[in-house]
């Protein structure tokens, strides 16, 4: 297969979805179709009844909640799919954000009971700053949820996008009898508790007597009814509309009866896009370049409990990467070699020996790469995009047990490096502050440093609001000032400064009265000034 075909062939995408609108069990339900899974574990009331396999921690599991991007790659319909699963719960936010900046598409989960949740508007918020294409798979249509007309008209109004239904449902709740696809006009039957894969579709055009024989007199004149309101209202569907992120095709069905789910896998591959081009700080880099690009999305440590070992995850974007070749690490500018890469299905994972535009490889890592970072074959460039956010919650380390000093340091900074958080230092004294965007985050650093590196410790709350990240053109003012607010000037795991504002108006007053000072409310100047 040539290289143009390699990249033709790949689609990376993420699932997004507000917390238990049934993101994990969707991941699961599309491995399961596309072979790379046996069996699926049901995601419901929070509670896992068999472990999901895209839920690799020890708290997840405990919690029933998704608090680490996983990726699974499998292969259907001739395409080479990898699916980043990210993180549902809003206190995981930024993981999220980090993980759409690697992927080229997105589907976007919906609870049709609840509808568009606060968390739903924020994550397609990031979709919309990169004009994402996304598709809409409304999930658990076998309950008692919203009229599906409601439903789209919400996903217009909060999300800012245009919809247009794919498949439509024959009724909904205890009284579904299945979805029917408006392009292909087939009829696909609702079954509960499905154990086999194969659909029970049949093609029956809407204007056909069949259609009777197949739903009842009312549900047919109901649906033909639905369809001719759908054709006046939404506009045909148009591939390029969807690829410019401008219109959303929506899915209906129930992810835990594994229903409707294939009509959504075969449409993604046939109309999702390939790898698409990433900005740099000093060019666009194409997919089809010949020679090598990409950059860490997420680092994650002890992934495999047994082992003590930190993966750092490479979405690669432009040539071909190659197992045992030195690639140029851009910020250390030193050459790397990675002898065991991963590609990750599911819970195992295999050694690759080479991986093209659009695939996520695992590369091991003894602690050289920070969140951001850039390998060439080469070029000294760095992939933008790829920000911190201010915290919005800031709590300072206190080691509880003085023998583990080294290891608690240890794991804060690890952690700090995947992403789970954003780690300041204080001076004097060394001290570690931790930022946050929710509570929970928090207590899943506290679980994982007593766990994973055996050190205990509290947390103390500080009265911080928000984290600005300071420079200046002129070093000898930055040097004063930080000099001057020395109580309110931290380091963050770069070693940047950054003014830590207990209120919105102190940071507003030091604005003011600091005009050749900047105050960034993401760290995205370090790349754009690299």
């Amino acid at each position: 297969m040539t290289f143009i075909s390699e990249i033709e062939k790949r689609r990376t995408f993420a699932i997004i979805a507000h917390p238990d609108a049934g993101k994990t069990t969707l991941t699961e339900k599309l491995l399961l179709f596309g072979g790379a899974i046996q069996s699926a574990g049901a995601v419901k009331s929070n509670k896992i009844k068999k472990t999901a396999t895209s839920d690799f921690m020890e708290i997840e599991k405990q919690r029933g909640i998704s608090v680490a991007t996983s990726v699974m790659t499998f292969e259907y319909g001739g395409r080479k799919i990898n699916i980043l699963d990210t993180p549902g719960h809003k206190d995981f936010a930024e993981d999220t954000y980090r993980t759409l900046t690697a992927v080229d598409s997105v589907i976007l989960v919906i609870d049709c009971v609840k509808g568009v949740e606060e968390q739903t508007e924020k994550l397609m918020e990031v979709c919309r700053m990169r004009d994402t294409p996304v598709i809409v798979f409304v999930n658990k249509m076998d309950r008692e949820g919203k009229d599906p007309f409601d439903l789209l008209d919400e996903l217009e109004q909060k999300l800012s996008i245009k919809v247009r239904p794919i498949t439509w449902p024959v009724n909904g709740g205890s009284s579904l009898k299945g979805v029917y696809h408006l392009l292909e006009e087939k009829m696909n039957y609702f079954k509960v508790n499905k154990t086999k894969l194969e659909d029970d579709v049949k093609a029956i055009p809407l204007d056909s007597e069949e259609l009777e024989n197949s739903v009842g007199d009312k549900d047919a004149s109901q649906l033909r009814e639905d369809v001719e309101m759908i054709n006046t209202i939404y506009d045909s569907f148009n591939q390029e509309e969807y690829l410019g992120g401008h219109v959303a095709p929506v899915f209906f069905g129930s992810a835990v009866n594994s229903f409707g789910i294939k009509e959504l896998l075969d449409t993604f591959c046939q109309i999702s896009p390939a790898p698409i081009a990433r900005m740099t700080n000093v060019r666009k880099v194409e997919p089809t370049e010949k020679k090598f690009s990409g950059f860490i999305f997420k680092i994650h440590a002890n992934i495999d409990p047994r082992h003590r070992d930190r993966i750092a995850f490479l979405r690669i974007c432009s040539g071909t990467f190659e197992r045992g070749k030195f690639y140029k690490h851009v910020r250390l500018n030193k050459d790397l070699r990675f002898s065991n890469p991963y590609m990750f299905m599911a819970d195992s994972k295999e050694v690759v020996e080479e991986g093209y535009p659009g695939d996520v490889v695992g590369l091991y890592d003894t602690g050289n790469f920070k969140i951001g970072d850039t390998l060439t074959e080469g070029e000294s460039m760095y992939f933008t995009g790829i920000p911190s956010f201010s915290p919005e919650l800031f709590r300072e380390v206190v080691n509880t047990d003085p023998l583990k000093a080294k290891q608690l340091d240890k794991g804060v900074s690890q952690l700090a490096e995947e992403g789970v958080a954003q780690l300041f230092t204080l001076q004097p004294g060394n001290r570690k502050v931790i930022g946050t965007v929710g509570e929970l985050q928090f207590e899943v650093i506290q679980y994982r440093l007593l766990n994973e590196y055996g050190a205990s410790c509290r947390f103390e709350a500080r009265p911080y609001s928000k984290a600005c990240w300071i420079t200046s053109e002129d070093p000898a003012k930055l040097a004063e000032f930080i000099r001057l607010k020395s109580n309110y000037i931290a380091y963050d795991k770069d070693e940047n400064p950054v003014f830590l504002a207990e209120t919105d108006w102190i940071l507003r007053m030091n604005k003011e009265n600091n005009p050749d000072i900047e105050f960034h409310t993401t760290s995205e100047f370090k790349l754009q000034g690299a």
